[in-house]
């Protein structure tokens, strides 16, 4: 996840200024559309389920209601994910061929397409908890053509499992740990590493031979 930590220590903040319409937008982008690959998705749902605690608003004065916030994100995720398919179905492989910006870089595309051809439908409930996969594997489903009510199901499950899951974990932490705003920090940077470890084991396993021979070079340079 693209996130630091002065970011982190600003990111209660943010979810506070951002309100509803700011959340929705976040969530909305990072689900489907190319720029929103470097947002911070899964702290964003569990801070903001935190916020919205009893304890969250001790610390933090504010009108977040959990019964708005999940249905909100929760379409969010559903509508982002809904448009980035609809933006591959209509470029197709076109998007392939584009060259990186500030806001594109190709390889997260190549990413999710494998991941995508690897896992099938299952891949657009699995990206969500992915970084820069969740936002690029919807518009994967839409270049290949994938039948719109298959992926339907796979985006609303897929939402549900994430957006509940993070942000209602993040509401439950809230009302069992006492002086929770002590372990705020650590327990974001908590979910931003847990976060990462799919991808990074993904990585892993897939390079998994070069890394294997790269070591061997290191440890027995002689035979080289």
């Amino acid at each position: 996840m693209h996130i630091d930590l002065a970011t982190l220590t600003d990111l209660k903040t943010l979810i506070v200024t951002a309100g509803y319409v700011g959340l929705f937008f976040i969530v909305f982008a990072e689900s489907g559309l190319l720029f929103g690959f470097f947002l911070p998705g899964d702290s964003l749902l569990f801070t903001a389920g935190f916020l919205a605690s009893p304890a969250g608003k001790a610390v933090l004065p504010n009108d977040l209601d959990i019964q708005v916030l999940i249905p909100l994100l929760f379409v969010a995720a559903v509508a982002g994910d809904a448009v980035g398919y609809s933006f591959g179905l209509r470029v197709g492989r076109r998007l392939f061929q584009r060259e990186d910006s500030l806001f594109f870089h190709k390889r997260n595309l190549l990413k999710a397409e494998a991941f995508y051809q690897r896992h099938g439908g299952k891949a657009i409930v699995l990206a969500r908890f992915l970084p820069a996969i969740r936002t690029f594997a919807p518009i994967v489903a839409g270049v290949a053509a994938m039948r719109y009510r298959n992926f339907a199901f796979y985006n609303f499950f897929g939402a549900f499992l994430w957006v509940f899951g993070m942000t209602l974990g993040g509401y439950f932490l809230g009302s069992i740990i006492p002086d929770p705003d002590k372990y705020l920090l650590p327990i974001v940077l908590l979910i931003i590493i847990l976060s990462a470890m799919p991808t990074v084991i993904h990585v892993l396993k897939e390079n998994r031979g070069e890394l294997t021979a790269r070591l061997r070079r290191r440890l027995h340079p002689a035979q080289e």
